[in-house]
C-alpha cells in the first residue's frame, strides 16, 4: 500500500497564525490556535472594556453576546434560542449534569472513549447525589453498527437518566455514529448529551442533524475562536430546567442568558468568535476540512511506517473529514497518564514537536492533527526522529 499523498498547501495560511516557527505544532486538537486577526479583534474589545468598564458591562453587553451567539449557532446549524455560550465543552457538560436533579439509583452511562474531565464531572455529581456511573466498553475496531448495538443493550430504561457519547472522541480520535445512537436512546426514553468538543469547524454535520437532547462543542479548537468559547445546545423540553453553575444578575432572564451571564467574566472572546468563522470562511470551509483531514492521514501513515505499524493496523477514524489520527506506540510505552505526559514532554523538548500522547485500555497512542499551518515535512521529521527517541526509553 502506498503512502497517501499530502494535500497541496493553502497559500498564505501559515502567515495567519503567530505560532513559533521553530516548533512543529501537530496537536491542534488540544488547545487550537487563534489567528492573528482574531487576536487583534479580541484585543480591540479588551481596549474598549478597559477604556470604560462601567459602560462596557452595563450598556448593551447582553445584546452583544446574544448577537454573537446567534451568529455561532447559525454556523453550527443549531437553534439560536436553544443555544447558550459557555467556557468550554466540559463546562457545558457540568451544567447539564447538575441540572438533572439526580437521585440515588439513577445512573449516568458513558463509553470508555470519553473525555477524562467529563468523567471527573460525572464522578463528582454521582458522589453528590448517590447516582452511579456505568461505562460501556467499545472496542477501537468496532463498526458503527456494533457501536450502536453496544449502546442499545447497555441502556436501562427507567434507571439510565443520561447517556453521554462523544461525536469525535478525544483519546481515540474516533468518529461515533451519534445520530444513530441518539435515535436508539430515544426509543428507550433515555436523554443524550453529545460531547462534540472537536466538531465545530471540523465536521460538516449540523447540530440539528444529530438530534441530541444536549450538545456541547468548542469553537476554540477547529473554528478559530478565542479560547474559552463553546456552546451548549439544549432541546426545547429541557431549556427551563437548565441552571447555571453560578447564579448571577441575569438569573431571572431564563435560558440561555442566565447561563451566559457570569458577572465580570471576560466576554471579549465570545464577542470576537465570529471573526474566527470569518477567517475559516475566507479560507474556504470545505477546502480547510479536506486539507486538514488529508494531512492528518498522511502524518498517521508516515509516522506509523516509521514505528513499524502495518497500514491495516492503523486505527481508522470512521469518517473522511476527521483531522485527527492515532498511531499505536510500541507495547509498554505511555500506557499510563503519567508516562504519557512524560513522553509528550520529551518529544516537545528534544524533537521540537507538540503532539498528544494518551494511554487507552493498556496501550499508548500518539495522536496527530492536521491544520492549515502544518506542512508534510513536519510529519516527515517526526517520523525520522521519533523511533530513536523511543528506543532511548
Amino acid at each position: 500500500m502506498t503512502v497517501p499523498q499530502p494535500p497541496e498547501p493553502i497559500p498564505g495560511a501559515r502567515l495567519l497564525f503567530s505560532l513559533d516557527p521553530s516548533v512543529s505544532h501537530l496537536n491542534h486538537g488540544s488547545f487550537g490556535a487563534v489567528p492573528i486577526a482574531v487576536q487583534r479583534a479580541q484585543q480591540r474589545l479588551r481596549d474598549e472594556m478597559e477604556a470604560n468598564p462601567l459602560r462596557f458591562f452595563t450598556q448593551g453587553l447582553v445584546d452583544r453576546i446574544a448577537h454573537a451567539r446567534r451568529h455561532l449557532a447559525t454556523f453550527l446549524g443549531a437553534d439560536p434560542e436553544g443555544t447558550t455560550l459557555v467556557g468550554n465543552a466540559t463546562t457545558g457538560a457540568a451544567v447539564v449534569l447538575q441540572s438533572l436533579a439526580l437521585r440515588p439509583g439513577d445512573e449516568i452511562v458513558t463509553t470508555d472513549h470519553g473525555y477524562g474531565a467529563v468523567a471527573l464531572s460525572v464522578a463528582r455529581e454521582c458522589g453528590r447525589t448517590g447516582a452511579v456511573h456505568r461505562t460501556l466498553p467499545v472496542p477501537l475496531t468496532a463498526t458503527d453498527e456494533e457501536v450502536v448495538e453496544i449502546v442499545r443493550t447497555g441502556l436501562r430504561p427507567g434507571r439510565t437518566r443520561l447517556l453521554i457519547v462523544d461525536q469525535l472522541t478525544s483519546p481515540t480520535a474516533r468518529l461515533f455514529p451519534t445520530a444513530a445512537i441518539v435515535a436508539v436512546a430515544r426509543e428507550q426514553g433515555v436523554p443524550v448529551l453529545v460531547d462534540a468538543a472537536h466538531a465545530p469547524g471540523m465536521l460538516p454535520a449540523t447540530v440539528a442533524s444529530v438530534g441530541a437532547d444536549f450538545w456541547v462543542g468548542n469553537l476554540h479548537k477547529w473554528a478559530y475562536a478565542p479560547r474559552g468559547t463553546a456552546v451548549l445546545v439544549v432541546a426545547p423540553q429541557w431549556r427551563e430546567k437548565i441552571q447555571p453553575l453560578v447564579v448571577s444578575w441575569e438569573q431571572d432572564s431564563g435560558f440561555p442568558v442566565r447561563v451566559e451571564w457570569q458577572a465580570t467574566l471576560d466576554y471579549t472572546g465570545w464577542l470576537a468568535a465570529p471573526v474566527g468563522l470569518f477567517t475559516l470562511r475566507s479560507l474556504g470551509v470545505d477546502r480547510v476540512r479536506a486539507h486538514n483531514a488529508a494531512l492528518a492521514a498522511y502524518g498517521q501513515r508516515v509516522v506509523g511506517d516509521a514505528l513499524g505499524v502495518a497500514p491495516e493496523r492503523l486505527p481508522e477514524p470512521g469518517g473522511p473529514a476527521v483531522a485527527m489520527r492515532l498511531v499505536p506506540l510500541p507495547p509498554g510505552v505511555a500506557t499510563t497518564l503519567d508516562a504519557a505526559r512524560e513522553l509528550r514532554t520529551r518529544i516537545a523538548d528534544r524533537l521540537s514537536a507538540e503532539v498528544s500522547i494518551a494511554g487507552w485500555n493498556g496501550r499508548g497512542y500518539l495522536r496527530l492533527c492536521g491544520q492549515v499551518y502544518n506542512t508534510p515535512d513536519e510529519y516527515d521529521r517526526l517520523a525520522v526522529r521519533l523511533p530513536t527517541l523511543l528506543a532511548q526509553g
